[in-house]
C-alpha cells in the first residue's frame, strides 16, 4: 500500500475541491439541505457530466473504469465541502452492489442510466427495532406469486428515497439467514415514503412496501443467499462513510487552525497559548490516524482483500474521533461555533450522523474483538 496518491488522483482531488468551492457556498448548501428535494438537479446533471458518477464503474456501461480507491478520493472533498445530496445512496448504495452481483442484463439496463445521471438508486436494508446487520433482523417479507414475488413491510431510515428511482430491497425469502435483493419500482403506488427530520438534515425515510409485486427477474444474485453481499456492501458503504468524515474532520482542522491565528485575547492569537497549541496538535493526530485507517480499509476493499478487521477499526475509531476533533473546535471557537451563520455547524451535524450510519464504534469493537478471535 503507497500512502501517497497517485497523479491522478491528485489531479481527480484538485478537480473536484476546484468545483465544490466554486459551486458549493455555505448558502447553496444550506438551500439545498432545506429545499423539498434535498439536492440540486443541476449541480446533479454537472457532476455526471464529469463522469463522476460512473468512476468506479467499468467503461463497457460508460464509466471511468477507476477504483473503490480513487472514489474514496471524491467522496472526502465531497466530505470536506458538507455536499448533500444522492450521490452516496446512488453509487455507493445502489450501483456497486449492482456491479457485483447484478446480471449482464442488470448491469446494462441500471447502470448506464446511473452513470448518465438519469436514475437515483438506494438501499432499503435497516428496519425499526434493529440496528444490527445481520440476518435475523430483516423481517421485511418477499413471498413467491407466480413468476414475481411480493414484498411487504417496513423499512427505515433509506437514503433519499423520497427521490430515488430504484430502491435495493433486502427481504427475507428464506426462515434463518435467507436474505434476498431486489431492484424496486421505488415509484410504485403500493410504496409510501415518508420524509424523517434529522439531525444532520439529509434525507432519510420511513418507506412502507405495501404488498408490492417485484418480477422474478429483478432480483440480484441467488435467491436466500444475498447475506454475504449485504456484508459487503456494509462494509463498503461504512468505509464510504468515514471518507467523507476524514474530509470534513480536516476542513474542522483547517478552519479552527485559521481561526486560533486569528482570534486575538490579551493582545495575542489564542492560538500561541500553549493549550490551544496542544488542542490543535490532538485534532491533527486524530485526523491523521482517521485519514490512515480509512484508506488502508478503502486500499484493501479495491484490491478485494479480506479487510472486516480494518474496515471495523477504520469506523470504530472515526465514530469516536470525530467527536472528539469537534469538541476541541468547538472549544477553541467558542460562542461563534456553535451559531448557525458559522460553517462548523455542518461539520458537527453530519458528524453525529456519521457516527451511527452503518453501525456504531461499540458495534465495530464487537466486530474488531471477533476478528481477533475474542
Amino acid at each position: 500500500m503507497k500512502l501517497t496518491l497517485t497523479e491522478e488522483q491528485e489531479m481527480l482531488k484538485k478537480t473536484a475541491r476546484d468545483f465544490f468551492t466554486d459551486k458549493c457556498s455555505k448558502t447553496f448548501i444550506k438551500e439545498m439541505v432545506e429545499s423539498e428535494a434535498g439536492y440540486s438537479s443541476q449541480l446533479w446533471q454537472e457532476m455526471a457530466v464529469l463522469g463522476w458518477m460512473g468512476l468506479a464503474f467499468p467503461e463497457q456501461y460508460g464509466g471511468g473504469g477507476m477504483s473503490f480507491l480513487d472514489l474514496a478520493v471524491l467522496l472526502e472533498e465531497m466530505g470536506r465541502a458538507s455536499v448533500p445530496g444522492p450521490f452516496f445512496s446512488t453509487v455507493v448504495l445502489g450501483g456497486l452492489p449492482i456491479l457485483d452481483v447484478g446480471s449482464d442484463e442488470q448491469k446494462q439496463k441500471y447502470l448506464p442510466e446511473l452513470i448518465r445521471g438519469e436514475k437515483i438508486l438506494t438501499l432499503a436494508l435497516t428496519e425499526p427495532g434493529y440496528g444490527d446487520y445481520y440476518g435475523s433482523a430483516i423481517k421485511v417479507e418477499a413471498t413467491p406469486d407466480d413468476g414475481s414475488y411480493i414484498v411487504s413491510g417496513t423499512k427505515l431510515f433509506v437514503s433519499d428515497a423520497h427521490v430515488a428511482d430504484y430502491l435495493l430491497v433486502v427481504a427475507r425469502t428464506k426462515p434463518a439467514k435467507g436474505v434476498t435483493i431486489f431492484v424496486s419500482d421505488a415509484t410504485s403506488p403500493k410504496i409510501s415514503c415518508t420524509v424523517l427530520k434529522t439531525i444532520a438534515g439529509d434525507k432519510l425515510c420511513e418507506v412502507v412496501f405495501g404488498q408490492v409485486p417485484v418480477p422474478e427477474a429483478n432480483m440480484l444474485g441467488q435467491p436466500d443467499q444475498a447475506w454475504s453481499e449485504v456484508h459487503k456492501i456494509v462494509e463498503r458503504a461504512a468505509v464510504g462513510k468515514c471518507c467523507e468524515m476524514v474530509g470534513s474532520l480536516q476542513r474542522v482542522l483547517e478552519m479552527t487552525l485559521e481561526y486560533a491565528k486569528e482570534r486575538k485575547q490579551f493582545d495575542r492569537p489564542i492560538g500561541s497559548f500553549q493549550v490551544i497549541q496542544h488542542y490543535c496538535a490532538d485534532m491533527a493526530t486524530d485526523v491523521d490516524a482517521a485519514r490512515f485507517s480509512t484508506y488502508r480499509a478503502a486500499w484493501m476493499l479495491s484490491e478485494g482483500l479480506p479487510c472486516t478487521k480494518e474496515v471495523a477499526i477504520a469506523k470504530a475509531w472515526m465514530g469516536e474521533a470525530s467527536q472528539r476533533v469537534l469538541a476541541l473546535a468547538h472549544q477553541i471557537h467558542g460562542a461563534i461555533g456553535v451559531t448557525l451563520e458559522h460553517d462548523l455547524h455542518f461539520h458537527t451535524r453530519r458528524a453525529k450522523a456519521a457516527e451511527l450510519a452503518f453501525g456504531d464504534a461499540s458495534f465495530y469493537r464487537e466486530v474488531v474483538a471477533k476478528e481477533m478471535g475474542l
